[in-house]
């Protein structure tokens, strides 16, 4: 059993560190990819950052609360796997409503998952005021928090899974493996998604239908959605080669696209 000195506010500190991650690796997306950059740039308008940003708010807010309140001690908190599938909800009907087919997601990836490598560490520090400890456990790396029990770091299980995923995203955008061109994005959301769903049977959450507690009922969704912007990826890839043209749905994550809106009028920008 492994003890982790812990205070409510080290979870404040983590969070400016992870928020400095981010900010480091989107300025490492800016400088190293600056294709994807533009497509952002020429697909989307303000409008788009303030869904975004307000679609996440909501989500981390509303999945965190909603199950927090149901603990036996109940507590307002957010969530990254909320935050996660609110800006996902609010940036798909800004693009339905502006007609933007293609994916947006590509900037986002490296500093996401930067973001979620070095916050999980902040929710360990936390402590047991935090609320997302898991289960207890007789492993010799359990961690004790305070409360004498040794308890699985589901934290720390997450923090090393994205970081082994960012590892192999960004060994592909190195080496520009057509892969993390195609759907990078989806890619880190489906894998998000699967280690996240099997990282929830080790915490005590409250049940929700089943087994299964809230956010595994969120992750299955972001699986869902995921897996769904990669089929019907490659399938209009295979389509559109037989008949030698571009892609059409969904454009690479990091390709200059001149259509973006996808409804022939080839303009290099789209605003409305």
């Amino acid at each position: 059993m492994i003890h982790v000195p812990t205070a409510p506010w080290l979870h404040h500190l983590w969070d400016i560190l992870a928020w400095t991650a981010s900010l480091i690796g989107a300025r490492w997306v800016y400088r190293h990819r600056r294709a994807s950059v533009a497509t952002l740039a020429r697909q989307t308008e303000p409008s788009y950052f303030l869904c975004l940003g307000f679609g996440a708010a909501a989500g981390a807010w509303v999945a965190g609360s909603s199950n927090t309140l149901r603990a036996a001690l109940p507590i307002f908190s957010h969530s990254i796997a909320g935050a996660l599938a609110g800006g996902i909800v609010a940036v798909e009907l800004w693009k339905w409503r502006n007609r933007v087919h293609r994916s947006t997601g590509g900037p986002f990836v490296i500093p996401l998952s930067l973001g979620i490598i070095v916050g999980r560490w902040g929710c360990l520090f936390a402590g047991l005021a935090d609320e997302t400890y898991g289960i207890p456990t007789q492993l010799p790396w359990g961690v004790e928090m305070g409360d004498g029990i040794a308890r699985h770091p589901v934290q720390i299980y997450e923090s090393l899974s994205i970081a082994v995923f960012l590892a192999i995203y960004w060994t592909a955008v190195i080496r520009q493996l057509g892969w993390a061109r195609r759907y990078g994005f989806h890619a880190f959301v489906l894998f998000y998604a699967v280690q996240r769903f099997g990282w929830e049977f080790l915490k005590p959450y409250p049940k929700l239908l089943g087994p299964l507690n809230l956010f595994h009922l969120i992750t299955l969704g972001l699986a869902a959605y995921a897996i769904v912007w990669i089929v019907r990826g490659d399938r209009t890839g295979l389509d559109d080669r037989a008949q030698g043209s571009a892609l059409h749905f969904p454009r690479a994550d990091d390709e200059p696209v001149r259509d973006l809106r996808g409804d022939g009028a080839g303009q290099d920008h789209h605003r409305g």
